[in-house]
């Protein structure tokens, strides 16, 4: 398997899992927070914020699909950077709450480690023309 297809493969993933778990939000808010690793959550007006993380997810995934859709693997690598700081953020929020250290690291810490590792990947590949320039021989 080349660099390319597994890249394409791990931000496609990505981009599945983050708008999978963004619907979830906005669909059974109540029912998906008890995986997020906080002790409480808002009830009743409060609620809405449930459904703030949701949008915030679902954007995720789309800024991520429309990235890998155009072609700009570049750019999509520098997106996934930038993006590894939200589950770090919410590994650090949910440790300072008092929240389950296992649930903290094992899912959103893991979760940003396998975006940084997407995001230096994509970062690593070579432009196609730089590639195909390396394998021609040189013109004298």
């Amino acid at each position: 398997m080349s660099l390319k297809h597994l890249t394409t493969a791990l931000a496609a993933t990505g981009a599945a899992f983050i708008l999978y778990i963004g619907l979830s939000y906005l669909i059974a808010p109540q029912a998906t927070a008890a995986d997020f690793g906080l002790a409480t959550w808002p009830q009743h007006d409060g609620a809405a914020f449930l459904a703030v993380k949701g949008v915030r997810d679902v954007a995720t995934g789309l800024v991520i699909l429309a990235l890998l859709l155009t072609g700009q693997r570049r750019a999509l690598g520098w997106a996934m950077a930038a993006i590894a700081f939200v589950p770090a953020g919410d590994m650090v929020i949910v440790l300072a709450d008092g929240g389950s250290a296992g649930q903290a690291c094992g899912v959103h810490g893991a979760t940003a480690l396998a975006v940084v590792l997407t995001a230096v990947l994509l970062l690593r590949e070579r432009p196609v023309r730089a590639v195909r320039a390396a394998a021609e021989p040189a013109q004298v």
